[in-house]
């Protein structure tokens, strides 16, 4: 059984408790009321009764009790055809009227009760009435023993007790001297009342039924409903499983299953961002594996034939000196792709330590400028610089002199016969250092894709003298982030780039 349905039949079990423990509790509470009302109902017929037809004369030996028997007939004529009656009794087994009336048993302590005043009410009394019975309701001895004496004779009537259950009140009558002269019984057959409760309880079990019906019928099509929801939710995380992220799940925002259902759309938007990102990012490993075998085969190859050379002595003596220039910049070329590849990692994994110290920034963007002139040269390339005397910054050494060298080399790569252009100045409690260029320049897509590990804006030129391997401005972006800065670059197509870099000063940083 499902879920769903399993805490439907649960609500429902609990419903339906409910409903029939308030629907006893109604019918206790509606079976006192109807008796009381009966009880209530009763006294006012008994003191009407004491007011209309009864009177007490004075007497010599006190007051008397008098009946009108006229208005008793009539008023016991109109009760019976609401299934009362009544009686007087002037003593607890004494009847003044009816003489074949409803006669119930009044115990000492009751009559006692009464003549302290107090009306006794009964819920069930039974008692008798005195009948006529004829001849055929006879025993048959006794029937047998008639007729043989009295062939033409007419059999006599026989008085019965006729015995009943009533529910009644007995409400008691005194004179000026405070003495009970009578008490009146009012009483109903307590079959008639018990139908009509009878007929409550039946309208109540019917309501109860109907009422559990269409509490099963609604509470299955919520849940049918429900369940299909979820249904179609588990379905589409199946598909997710499957490898299908193009799944979505309709979302009217009306309840918390549809706010699961965006919550879910989200997901897979992400897990199909970062499927797509992952593969883009293992592309460009691959790439940047097949790169970098390239850019050490390369130099290993012409250092290995130099070995050869020397070895076998086939090189000539003249040439030996440029030999081992050669060996010496393919070696540095392999020591400088390998300490890339490990800086970013240590950046990546936070396995770097930043020193920082204020410095003279602009003897270091010197240093910097002497030791690329001679391969901007090559390139048919000039520096034009634009800073002050001096220009305090708080960054890493080391690491900023990395971030320069890198930018400026990168500016060099792809620029040819052009300028490359290096200011600094002074900003708000920060230092700032601009690098353009006038080279190819990038499109929109390229400056998304910069700071991306491996990647390369101008793939064509993988085999650079420079040995580009995709992780130069990615340990740029890393380096800058470590030292709480900023990193901008604006770039057109065939016009430039230009980088700035923010260095915040030691009391913002360290904030």
């Amino acid at each position: 059984m499902k879920l769903i349905y399993q805490q439907m039949l649960a609500f429902f079990v609990v419903i339906i408790t409910l409903l029939v423990i308030l629907g006893v509790s109604f019918f206790h509470l509606m079976k006192e009321n109807v008796y009381k009302t009966t009880w209530s109902q009763m006294e006012s017929y008994a003191y009407s009764l004491k007011n209309s037809s009864m009177t007490l004369q004075s007497t010599n030996s006190g007051q008397k009790l008098v009946l009108d028997n006229v208005k008793l007939q009539t008023s016991e004529t109109l009760l019976q055809n609401q299934e009362v009656h009544f009686t007087i009794y002037t003593g607890r087994k004494k009847i003044i009227y009816p003489s074949n009336g409803f006669k119930s048993t009044i115990s000492k302590s009751d009559w006692k009760k009464l003549k302290q005043g107090e009306i006794l009410k009964r819920r069930k009394d039974v008692g008798g009435r005195k009948i006529s019975v004829k001849n055929k309701k006879l025993s048959s001895y006794f029937k047998n023993k008639m007729q043989s004496s009295n062939k033409n004779k007419r059999l006599p009537e026989i008085q019965k007790q006729q015995q009943q259950v009533t529910t009644d009140v007995f409400v008691p009558c005194f004179d000026s001297s405070g003495n009970l002269v009578a008490v009146i019984s009012v009483g109903a057959m307590v079959s008639s009342v018990e139908s009509n409760l009878q007929d409550i309880q039946k309208s109540l079990l019917y309501a109860l039924l109907i009422s559990a019906l269409l509490g099963i019928f609604v509470s299955y099509i919520l849940a049918h409903y429900t369940t299909k929801r979820i249904s179609r939710l588990r379905g589409a995380v199946h598909q997710i499983a499957e490898g299908n992220f193009d799944v979505k799940i309709e979302n009217n925002g009306r309840d918390e299953l549809d706010y699961l259902a965006g919550d879910f759309n989200q997901m897979t938007d992400s897990l199909k961002e970062s499927r797509e990102e992952i593969k883009r990012q293992e592309d460009r490993r691959r790439q940047f594996m097949a790169d970098a075998a390239h850019e050490m085969r390369t130099p290993l190859t012409t250092v290995n034939g130099l070995l050869e050379g020397l070895a076998y002595d086939a090189i000539p003596e003249e040439s030996k000196g440029k030999s081992i220039e050669l060996m010496r910049n393919e070696t540095n070329r392999l020591i400088r792709l390998v300490n890339e590849n490990l800086d970013y990692e240590k950046i990546r994994s936070g396995a770097i330590t930043l020193s920082k110290s204020k410095f003279d920034a602009v003897q270091v963007i010197k240093n910097i400028v002497q030791q690329l002139t001679k391969k901007a040269k090559e390139v048919g390339d000039e520096f034009e610089l634009n800073i002050p005397k001096e220009l305090s910054v708080y960054a890493d050494y080391d690491r900023f002199v990395q971030v320069v060298f890198n930018i400026t080399q990168n500016a060099i790569q792809f620029t040819q016969n052009g300028k490359i252009g290096i200011s600094a100045e002074r900003g708000y409690h920060e230092t700032i250092i601009r690098i353009s260029d006038t080279g190819i320049g990038m499109s929109k897509e390229q400056l998304r894709n910069i700071w991306e590990r491996y990647y390369k804006a101008d793939p064509s030129r993988n085999n650079t003298k420079y040995g580009e391997s995709g992780l130069g401005l990615s340990i740029v972006h890393q380096l800058m982030q470590l030292h709480k800065g900023k990193i901008e670059v604006t770039s057109q197509e065939g016009q430039g780039t230009t980088f700035i870099l923010t260095f915040p000063d030691e009391e913002v940083s360290e904030v």
